[in-house]
């Protein structure tokens, strides 16, 4: 590990630039940039792009400068205040975009840690010059799991493991530790840019997110950990059966025709994500124009018991919204602003308790998220348990 005099500067990396459109996603790293700013430190972020992944806002193939890509990503770094605070590293190193490679490199020798979400980043000559590397676990199961099964070890190279995955080591959760300490930490929401919204409730209850996502089902320890729409299937009525409207932001391939003819068969409305989120600011006004939001975790959060709890969810009580979400061992309060469920019973009568008591539900909603995912509290307890100052 070099060695020098540390600064009061925090290098992220993550993959904004590759998913342009996905309003959601672009949040996930902002809580942490926008977080961690907020507690007077300078921060970085550090992302990559290659030139096949680079396209047009018509999905078709163009060079990186005319690239949706690169346009989507400078736009969000101008729009909060992080225009003089990224570099964007494409094909292979050969260009980068914002700060150049030689001062990022001397940013990485001085600041206090390189915070590595999934292991995003893989340039050894970068992640060399850091001091320190922490790498953030936000997608539990899936990456130890690999590691076990000897399929991938994203973990590699690194210092300290932190996951949003809060039971992690204990005996009733199934995600194994693969021999690491982890620091366990809660997802944070800077709460200056989720405030209570006024109740204009536009589309009931709502979510936003993928039918299958971007990880195949894994076979470990004679158990099968899968997805988000093998959980979805087992609440399929839950519309029809609450009389409640629900909306669902939901990107499936039009090929689930099955899936689709479930939905439709239950009283689900579902939108075109791109329209709905496809920038952080739709995605923010899609989450305050709802009642409440409607979770269904993937599979594997389900089983494993680890803990989860979305980044999404928390949005939506940072906005005065209530959440009623599958249960997947998170402790949080349970029963009023969030409200949890394991069966289609549980959730049709978590649907109609909120509806009932909306109004403390709501202020519930948003005594949860200043309490249990304020940014300023999450990541100066996270500092903590990193024992940096």
């Amino acid at each position: 590990m070099p060695n020098g005099t540390m600064t009061k500067t925090i290098v992220l990396s993550g993959s904004l630039a590759q998913r342009p459109g996905h309003g959601g996603h672009t949040w996930v790293f902002l809580q942490y940039l926008l977080g961690f700013k907020r507690l007077g430190w300078e921060v970085i972020f550090v992302d990559w792009l290659a030139p096949e992944m680079c396209v047009d806002q018509n999905r078709r193939p163009c060079p990186i400068e005319h690239s949706w890509n690169l346009a989507y990503f400078t736009n969000v770094m101008e729009r909060f205040g992080l225009a003089d605070a990224f570099s964007l590293i494409c094909d292979g190193g050969r260009r980068v975009f914002g700060l150049p490679r030689e001062l990022l490199l001397k940013k990485m020798k001085s600041a206090a840690f390189l915070f590595n979400i999934m292991g995003f980043l893989k340039d050894p000559e970068i992640i060399e010059a850091a001091q320190r590397r922490v790498f953030l676990d936000i997608d539990p199961g899936f990456g130890q799991m690999w590691c076990e099964l000897d399929l991938s070890n994203i973990f590699v190279g690194h210092d300290d493991f932190v996951t949003i995955a809060e039971n992690i080591g204990r005996a009733d959760c199934a995600i194994p530790t693969c021999g690491l300490h982890w620091i366990t930490t809660a997802q944070p929401v800077v709460l200056e840019h989720w405030l209570a919204h006024p109740d204009v409730h536009k589309n009931g209850f709502t979510t936003i997110g993928t039918w299958r996502g971007r990880f195949a089902p894994i076979e470990y320890k004679n158990k099968t950990y899968g997805l988000r729409a093998h959980e979805f299937r087992k609440f399929a009525r839950l519309p029809a059966l609450s009389g409640e409207q629900f909306t669902l932001a939901l990107d499936i391939d039009p090929a689930e025709g099955k899936d689709l003819a479930l939905l439709a068969g239950n009283n689900w409305s579902i939108v075109d994500p791109s329209e709905a989120a496809g920038d952080p600011w739709r995605y923010r006004q899609f989450v305050q124009d709802s009642k409440a939001e409607f979770l269904v975790a993937k599979n594997m959060y389900v089983e494993t018991r680890g803990g989860w709890f979305s980044d999404r969810s928390i949005c939506y009580l940072a906005s005065g919204r209530p959440v009623l979400a599958q249960r997947t061992g998170w402790s949080y309060p349970d029963g009023n602003g969030l409200v949890g469920f394991s069966t289609l019973e549980e959730a049709v009568s978590g649907a109609r308790q909120i509806s009932e008591n909306y109004a403390e539900h709501s202020r519930s909603a948003r005594e949860i998220a200043e309490s249990r995912f304020d940014s300023d509290k999450v990541l100066a307890r996270l500092l903590e348990k990193l024992q940096v100052q």
